[in-house]
């Protein structure tokens, strides 16, 4: 029940991180809506999850995941139904920020309960159930382009169904409770904070996150841009993307049992900005496609794998530190949102979307220079 729970509350988070970026073509034509517009509705849900991250890890840490879980999947549930009823772009924005906020909590709780489920393996367990995310973000794109037509309404409603579900699972299932000797506690914040790889560590995750949900943000916008159908580019996103996440994450949970995680990051920093300058220099579909599915399969370890190199540097208030270190990125996302949007307006998308490889190659730079002190807190 434990592993479900994690798996289910992992699998939400990943439909949720694509709900925007697949209804926002539909959002756009109902509320019509400018690429400055639309920026604003994902830096709402950024804002939030930021709000979230930073706040619930000493929730976790002193009372334990599941009243953080339980939190978190019932504001996510209300929003959801909220979503599905908003009548204009301004009630839209702030059920983004009720997302953000219940989204955050699940990203940090779920995280902290799988980090615990095995922590000799934890790199590779954590890498093997969330790739629940990826399959959460295949599963929004394709169900809405070929089941739903595209509907926004009737895709929040069926999240808001299925978070409820989870909602169940996770009241009814026992997880364990705080032992007070991994909790955090205010005094220690200080030698928390004074540690130079926690910073590198946030910056990292800073870049990673606002690349990667960028991707799901405005791929789809992005590619109708450039002449391909709104069905093909919501199909892309989801076999292209997602699936390139989901499958790269079943196979590095067997790579990270023998290479390093910082060896594993740097390589996928590396293919990130490969993969995601090549996606922006095509028109065509299917190239786009190929590329789009390797930018995933590169992304695939670089989230999960970095949170489990913070549990590893930091046994003590580890909800805390991954706390911290998530909230860096949604930071990331709601620095990059902003950007995007108004370089798109006056410049276009595919110049705007040129910060992904750009921010790849900072990951590069930002790996090199925290391997020698995760080495140092390994030993």
């Amino acid at each position: 029940m434990l592993i479900l729970a994690a798996i289910l509350a992992i699998f939400v988070y990943g439909i949720i991180a694509a709900m925007f970026g697949t209804i926002i073509p539909a959002l756009a034509k109902k509320f019509l809506l400018s690429d400055t517009q639309a920026g604003f509705i994902f830096t709402a849900q950024a804002l939030g999850m930021t709000i979230a991250s930073i706040s619930v890890g000493p929730l976790i840490d002193n009372k334990g995941k599941k009243p953080a879980l339980l939190l978190g999947l019932g504001l996510v549930a209300a929003a959801l139904y909220g979503l599905a009823n908003a009548s204009g772009d301004e009630m839209t924005v702030i059920f983004a920020v009720v997302l953000g906020v219940g989204g955050g909590i699940i990203v940090t709780g779920a995280n902290a309960l799988v980090s615990d489920i095995n922590p000799e393996k934890r790199t590779s367990v954590m890498n093997g159930l969330n790739l629940f995310f990826g399959l959460g973000g295949m599963v929004t794109p394709l169900l809405a382009s070929n089941l739903l037509s595209g509907d926004p309404v009737k895709l929040a409603y069926f999240a808001a169904v299925l978070t409820t579900v989870t909602l169940g699972v996770h009241f009814a299932t026992k997880m364990p409770a705080p032992t007070g000797e991994r909790g955090f506690k205010a005094g220690e914040m200080g030698a928390l904070l004074s540690q130079p790889v926690l910073y590198l560590l946030a910056a990292f995750l800073f870049l990673y996150v606002g690349a990667e949900v960028s991707v799901w943000n405005w791929l789809a916008k992005h590619l109708i841009a450039i002449g391909v159908s709104e069905s093909s580019a919501l199909n892309i996103l989801g076999t292209g993307f997602a699936l390139g996440i989901l499958i790269g994450r079943v196979f590095v949970a067997r790579v990270l049992m023998d290479i390093p995680a910082p060896a594993v990051t740097l390589g996928a920093a590396v293919l990130m900005a490969i993969t995601t300058y090549a996606m922006l220099q095509t028109n065509d579909p299917t190239m786009a496609g190929v590329a789009v599915f390797c930018a995933g399969l590169a992304m695939a370890p670089v989230f999960p794998t970095t949170l489990a190199m913070v549990g590893d540097a930091f046994p003590r208030a580890t909800a805390t530190a991954m706390g911290i270190v998530i909230t860096c990125g949604w930071i990331g996302l709601l620095v990059m949102s902003p950007i995007i949007g108004s370089v798109a307006s006056s410049s276009g998308l595919r110049t705007a979307l040129l910060i992904l490889p750009g921010a790849s190659v900072l990951m590069i730079l930002i790996n090199l220079v925290m391997r020698p002190m995760l080495k140092k807190k390994a030993a």
